[in-house]
């Protein structure tokens, strides 16, 4: 799914793979994104929010001379694996597996639905999962699909809050993605949005050069 107006084409895998512009591999240091999608699924308003960003960071990194290895976690299939461990303590295969990547990777994406000011319940069964330090000084991009054009005041700080319990650095751009948004682009009127898309990317882009030195 294409950002309208963007000319891009915003494709990021489940699993890793490169984004490259014509230039050799060799030439280009890479870098590992992780996205968190907390969301419903593919196609939704979440995960192409969640795609859009992904697109605009690997390009914004691109125009640095790095490669971006992309991989994006749905988090909606970690549901029950989130609930064992929320009660026995334990983590599945596929949930350590997805830590793994996140803890492992330069920088960070999180989309999640947001509704009266709280994430969605798997965006914050995730976070606890992680345990406490384990992403300190991780660059982290916010990207918020909102269910209300009139957002608390606070809503960005309510998130970064949330971010810091795991010792996360969050950008100072948080992406808000409301229902205006979203009627404007399916008028293929995306300014806005992409504005704000492309000044979060262009930050964590920055963001995650600097953790890897």
């Amino acid at each position: 799914s294409a950002l309208p107006g963007d000319g891009t084409t915003a494709r990021p895998q489940r699993r890793s793979h490169e984004r490259d512009a014509g230039m050799s591999a060799a030439a280009w240091s890479p870098v590992s994104l992780a996205v968190l999608c907390a969301g419903v699924g593919y196609g939704h308003p979440t995960r192409l929010l969640a795609d859009w960003v992904a697109e605009a960071v690997c390009r914004s990194l691109a125009a640095g001379g790095a490669r971006a290895e992309v991989e994006v976690l749905e988090l909606h299939r970690l549901t029950a694996d989130l609930a064992q461990h929320a009660a026995q303590g334990r983590a599945s295969l596929d949930l350590r597996e997805a830590i793994a990547a996140v803890v492992a990777a330069d920088g960070l994406v999180v989309a999640t639905p947001v509704l009266a000011a709280s994430p969605g319940e798997v965006f914050d069964s995730f976070f606890a999962a992680l345990g406490d330090r384990v992403l300190c000084g991780m660059p982290v991009l916010l990207a918020l699909n909102s269910s209300s054009d009139r957002q608390p005041p606070d809503l960005a700080q309510v998130m970064r809050t949330r971010l810091a319990d795991v010792h996360a650095e969050p950008v100072p751009t948080v992406v808000v993605a409301g229902p205006a948004d979203w009627q404007a682009t399916a008028h293929s009127d995306a300014a806005r949005l992409r504005a704000r898309i492309d000044q979060g990317a262009a930050e964590l882009a920055v963001a995650m050069r600097s953790h890897r030195q």
